[in-house]
């Protein structure tokens, strides 16, 4: 049996192709695990603060029945409207339907200020109780938007399911899985008072075992996809310490860093920083990993004479296509995060070499900087490690690969019992297309020959074999 007929039937890169596989899968897949579980247990938050009561306002929820806007009055001679002032008052009438007073129709004044929100008939607001308040105690603070939200979120997991089918279900799943994580142990260890760093890293590993297999099934490709971003987001922590503590980043560099320093004293705020990057490292790695380890596979199977260094090279060139895409894409998110911040810079008079060396702009440099860098790596490492496992599973001919030779099928053509002796002047002129059918006039050669010939499987390349039986060829 011929080597292209052994492979005419490779089998699919999505699931383990041979028990050696399932085993590497094993022993790649039980230890990781063991070590991730005993890790969240031991970094478990055990006395996590609990949702301390808020002094201040209360919150109801009511629909707005009317809206009664008239001009706002007019300033004295000489004042100035100030940025931001509103030009039309009144009052909003609102029907509680929960909270302090639900039941009761209230009126309130027209929301006013920088960022007030705009109401209509109809809409579902958010208001304060402010009890204190003689007059007027509640306000209008926000619109209600969780109907909205869950439609949203009920489209999204739609079109991922029916573009997706199974794997878009499993994905959803993996998606849940992320959020658990997030928030029932990176965040309330974090609180707790454990190491940021640490905590950050064992809560990616755990999202990264149970999300890639859950999404890509058990197989030798999520395999070497789990052991290269595993390989790459320890160098990408290591690189973000060294970064932040080379650039001296505290990790308190806006309002909401600040207050959550202020408010909640044990946690490391620098360690939050490198957590964040790592976090954030995770969400792009996986998708890298899992492409190179696709594609090594996929040129294997396609390739099966291809060796450690074809397809290491021809997936390394993808990969750099792949990273050069992902590296603007890093670079547009932040930008389009920080856009009003970019806004307001641009609008001051500092110079731009401030700017870029302020803790907030420095900080945001080192976390794409080091993400680049450990996607960069994670090209070359999970390329490596799919390239030799495909070259174990699919070692390449050693052989020297057999010439083209007419197989004795064309006996027939020869036959003298199926020639005719008086049509045939000279019965030698058949003989080359025993050998070589390539150099024998087309007109001469028997149809029945060439369908049988077209019948059997291929001994050598396909477009050899069209090239050879192709009528325009020429001797």
């Amino acid at each position: 049996m011929s080597h292209a007929h052994l492979h005419s039937h490779p089998p699919r890169s999505g699931r383990p192709s041979s028990p050696a596989a399932r085993r590497l899968t094993l022993a790649l897949l039980i230890p990781a695990a063991i070590l991730t579980i005993v890790s969240m247990a031991l970094l478990w938050p055990r006395d996590s603060p609990g949702p301390e009561p808020v002094d201040g306002p209360t919150q109801a929820f009511g629909r707005v029945v009317t809206v009664d806007s008239v001009p706002c009055p007019e300033l004295p001679e000489g004042d100035e409207l100030p940025p931001g002032a509103p030009t039309e008052c009144g009052t909003v009438t609102v029907q509680l339907t929960k909270g302090v007073g639900a039941g009761q129709r209230i009126t309130t004044d027209v929301p006013s200020g920088p960022g007030a929100v705009t109401v209509a008939a109809g809409d579902e607001v958010v208001l304060l109780y402010l009890e204190g308040s003689p007059e007027r105690p509640y306000s209008i603070m926000d619109h209600q938007r969780s109907r909205q939200l869950w439609l949203l979120g009920a489209a999204f997991a739609l079109a991922v399911v029916a573009f997706g089918r199974w794997r878009g279900l499993t994905a959803l799943a993996g998606l849940g899985v992320t959020f658990a994580v997030l928030l029932m142990f990176i965040v309330p260890a974090i609180l707790d008072g454990r190491s940021p760093l640490l905590v950050a890293i064992v809560g990616a590993a755990a999202i990264m075992l149970t999300v890639l297999y859950l999404t890509h099934g058990f197989s030798m490709t999520t395999t070497v996809a789990v052991a290269g971003t595993l390989v790459s987001l320890t160098i990408t922590a290591a690189l973000s310490a060294v970064a932040t503590a080379a650039t001296h980043l505290s990790g308190i560099a806006d309002e909401t860093s600040n207050y959550l320093a202020i408010t909640q004293g044990e946690v490391n705020m620098q360690g939050l920083l490198l957590a964040g990057i790592v976090i954030g490292s995770l969400g792009v790695l996986d998708d890298v990993t899992v492409t190179q380890s696709a594609t090594v596979s996929e040129l294997a199977q396609a390739n099966p004479g291809y060796g450690f260094r074809q397809l290491y090279g021809a997936a390394t060139r993808i990969g750099r296509a792949h990273i050069a895409s992902v590296i603007n894409t890093i670079v547009l998110a932040y930008a389009g995060a920080s856009l009003p911040l970019m806004l307001l810079f641009a609008a001051g008079t500092t110079p731009i070499s401030e700017l870029l060396t302020s803790q907030l702009i420095a900080q945001e440099l080192v976390r794409s900087a080091v993400g680049t860098i450990g996607l960069i790596a994670a090209v070359p490492i999970t390329t490596a490690l799919a390239a030799v496992l495909a070259t174990r599973q699919h070692p390449a001919p050693t052989g020297p690969a057999e010439p083209h030779r007419t197989p004795a099928v064309n006996t027939p053509a020869v036959d003298p019992p199926a020639v005719d002796p008086p049509a045939v002047d000279t019965p030698a002129v058949n003989t080359p297309a025993v050998t070589d059918p390539a150099v024998v006039d087309p007109a001469v050669v028997d149809p029945a020959v060439v369908e049988q010939r077209e019948g059997e499987p291929p001994e050598t390349d396909p477009w050899m074999a069209f090239v050879d039986q192709h009528p325009n060829r020429r001797p």
